[in-house]
């Protein structure tokens, strides 16, 4: 009961299976993810069970946080993406740079992203070096106080150019950090911009990291299939 408690109105595991918010999370990922801070609503408890409509309880989410919601289309399926568009926000990207509300966010060009190639990360986009996939890397400060890094590995591609978008009411616009490489907001055929009750929860931390080489009948493939280094990274 304790447990059940816990991942119901605290924190719930999940797994991140795609590469759409490289460098923050990667194909393997194991994360924390509050429940607390953005209230709750049938997508947040458990078998959709809330006897209530919409969203009750938390605060409004900021923007940069790392979220999960459930599908708007009624799929079932879980996404994970960045939120970066606020209710009554415009939100457009033009040659890649990002424009928030008329402003274009600080775009800085810093070291290249290097993510080892393994059987959870293949290169899927970016440059292979030395068993490594390397990536054209940048820094975006959103709100003037929160850092993110993104990925931006084909320059001119077709999610580098889109619409002007208004965020409406008791929605949010998301994007992954992998630009290039990403179901999100900026897709009209896609999900498009999100419904607050869709949330589920802000992804706070990575608790385990894997890379997909572990074998079950081999235990000594256990250990060093985990990534170490990725243990206990906030988001």
């Amino acid at each position: 009961m304790l447990a059940l408690g816990i991942r119901t109105f605290i924190f719930e595991p999940f797994s991140i299976p795609s590469a759409s918010m490289q460098p923050s999370l990667l194909a393997g990922d194991y994360v924390l993810v509050a429940k607390y801070p953005y209230g709750y609503s049938q997508a947040s408890l458990p078998w959709r069970t809330a006897p209530f409509t919409g969203r009750r309880g938390g605060a409004l989410p900021d923007r940069g946080d790392v979220a999960v919601f459930t599908d708007p289309r009624g799929s079932g399926t879980n996404f994970v993406k960045r939120i970066i568009g606020l209710p009554g926000d415009t939100v457009q990207v033009r040659g890649g740079q990002l424009i928030l509300n008329g402003t274009p966010v600080p775009r800085t060009r810093i070291a290249d992203a290097v993510i080892p190639v393994t059987a959870l990360t293949p290169c899927d986009g970016g440059g292979v070096v030395a068993g490594d996939c390397v990536f054209p890397q940048y820094r975006e400060t959103l709100s003037g106080v929160r850092s993110i890094r993104v990925l931006d590995s084909q320059r001119g591609s077709t999610a580098d150019d889109t619409a002007l978008f208004t965020v409406p009411e008791n929605h949010l616009f998301v994007m992954g950090d992998n630009r290039d490489n990403s179901d999100d907001s900026r897709a009209r055929e896609g999900f498009g911009m999100i419904p607050m009750e869709t949330l589920v929860g802000r992804t706070d931390m990575i608790f385990l990291s894997v890379d997909g080489s572990a074998r079950f009948g081999a235990p000594s493939t256990w250990l060093s299939a985990i990534r170490w280094d990725r243990l206990g990274q906030r988001l």
